[in-house]
């Protein structure tokens, strides 16, 4: 049964429908929020939430994804498969500029690919781990070579996951030091332009894009507001036309989507299917206890996060597949709200009240007191918990040099366990310096064995059996916590049109977006 709220956004959703037919009209900037700040702009290094939304405008991946998930030319106007699935073309689209004008082509897909990503990108490198060998066969044709056939490979070019970034800017350098860092150039549709910091990132019209007529929009202004109250205040005022996911409290959308002359879509996070997570670590003190771990999944009352915290947005997960992940195990046995259970295995450990540090994710304050539920859930199971605050770089720093105890995350699940899952489980992800691999610290030979086999097991059937088997492992393993699959709408004037027309939403919605005013 649909909440109220999610009615709603059905509702408005399918309403704001009918205008994609009108005629689009070219000019004017929309105004928009992002929260936070990101560390930083150039995809592919930097993975945060935010930073995706923004640089998702400014740099491409090959293919785009519909909210089917079925792909669609960007960079890549067309591609085929070799009968036995191993060798994969790629027909680059030609008159592609990078925003400095130099020709974007082949040679720096196979540099973004074989070189940037392999260093950089535990997402992309899921995926390279697969990929034999990759050749520029002409400056518009690239062909990407498996080792045995990999169901999901066409799911993986999506910008923030396959970024192209420029070979003659990056070849070369220190990829985190590199001064083109401060200026992102991308082939998107829109060219940075400024960012004042604290205050407002600029991207502009790119005048050069290869799509005819696009973009309509002048430019984009993503505004900086550090206090939720503000946030939707800016909305409510007309400072800002569009809130992409979590720039508002979630206690705020109803007020906000009842408002005249405002839409309000689910749609776009298909391709993501966002998870929240609790990062404990594997490696050191009460967390690398299993019972330990078990025991915080029995004392969180996540039934009680997803109802007041995220007014029934989203829904708490079985465990480590989302229901919008291929291969879910519904079979398991939920980890209820038993407090009880707790306390039992936390006695069964011998747990003798050494204190456990928990870092909230600074995405606001619905997380801030997601993190002070969770603490206190904690307590009174009679974990000595303490909380430790930082802004997002200092989130970045503290889970890259694994100095937590638990933390909270989200990570994207991709469509299919091989892209978004399992580089949160696999041994050999395990890698100081991001804070998107496997962070746990989890190690697991069967585990590892499973997600090696089931990534290029064919058919489905024999997939679905292996993922089975590892799913069950993890459940009684309890490498993370697992808190809630993640449901993020969009607001915005309905004036905006065309605003989601893929399964990343506003990420890459801006160049096909339009004003009605």
């Amino acid at each position: 049964m649909k909440t109220p709220l999610a009615s709603a956004i059905a509702a408005l959703a399918l309403t704001s429908t009918f205008a994609i037919a009108e005629e689009p009209r070219s000019g004017g900037t929309i105004n928009t929020i992002i929260q936070p700040e990101p560390p930083g702009l150039v995809l592919g290094m930097v993975q945060n939430a935010p930073t995706r939304v923004v640089a998702g405008n400014i740099y491409e991946g090959l293919l785009r994804y519909s909210t089917d998930l079925e792909p669609m030319p960007q960079l890549a106007e067309s591609w085929d498969v070799s009968d036995d699935g191993l060798t994969w073309t790629f027909h680059l689209r030609e008159g592609v500029l990078w925003h400095d004008g130099e020709p974007f082509t082949s040679a720096d897909v196979v540099f973004s690919a074989d070189v940037f990503h392999r260093e950089l990108n535990p997402s992309a490198r899921a995926v390279l781990q697969h990929v034999e060998s990759i050749e520029a066969t002409d400056d518009h044709t690239v062909v990407f070579t498996l080792s045995a056939p990999f169901g999901p490979f066409l799911l993986s070019f999506e910008a923030g996951t396959f970024t192209m970034v420029p070979k003659h800017l990056y070849e070369g350098t220190e990829f985190r030091d590199n001064e083109h860092n401060n200026h992102p150039i991308g082939t998107g549709a829109f060219k940075f332009e400024n960012w004042d910091r604290g205050t407002v990132i600029q991207l502009v019209r790119n005048d050069d894009y290869y799509e005819d007529d696009l973009p309509y929009l002048d430019g984009i202004n993503w505004h900086i507001i550090p206090d939720g109250a503000s946030r939707a205040v800016a909305y409510e005022n007309g400072t800002v036309d569009v809130l992409p996911n979590g720039t508002v409290e979630n206690f705020d959308i109803p007020r906000l989507a009842a408002m005249d002359n405002t839409c309000i879509t689910d749609e776009g996070h298909e391709y993501f299917s966002p998870f929240a997570m609790l990062w404990m670590n594997n490696r050191e003190g009460p967390t690398a206890d299993k019972r330990f771990r078990q025991a915080v999944m029995y004392a969180m009352d996540r039934d009680f996060a997803h109802s007041v915290l995220w007014n029934e947005l989203g829904q708490v997960p079985l465990s480590a597949f989302g229901s919008n992940a291929r291969f879910q195990h519904d079979g398991l046995e939920p980890y209820d709200h038993n407090p009880e259970r707790a306390r039992e295995l936390l006695d069964e450990m011998g747990y003798d009240g050494e204190e456990v540090r928990l870092l909230p994710l600074p995405y606001g304050e619905t997380w801030t007191r997601w993190a002070e539920a969770v603490q206190q859930n904690l307590r009174e199971v009679g974990v000595n918990v303490r909380t430790q605050s930082t802004d997002v770089g200092g989130w970045n720093q503290r889970l890259s040099e694994w100095d937590y105890d638990m933390a909270f995350t989200f990570l994207y699940q991709y469509g299919d366990p091989a892209l978004g899952i399992t580089r949160s489980y696999l041994s050999d992800n395990i890698e100081r310096g991001s804070p998107w691999n496997n962070v746990g610290g989890y190690e697991n030979e069967r585990v590892d064995e499973l997600f090696n086999e089931a990534a290029t097991a064919f058919p489905d059937e024999e997939r679905e059996a292996l993922y089975h088997e590892a799913q069950e492992i993890l459940h009684e393993d309890v490498p993370v916590g697992w808190l809630m699959e993640l449901g993020f709408p969009t607001i915005y004037r309905c004036d905006v049109k065309n605003l989601v027309t893929s399964g990343v939403g506003v990420n890459d919605g801006f160049k096909d977006a339009w004003l009605d005013r």
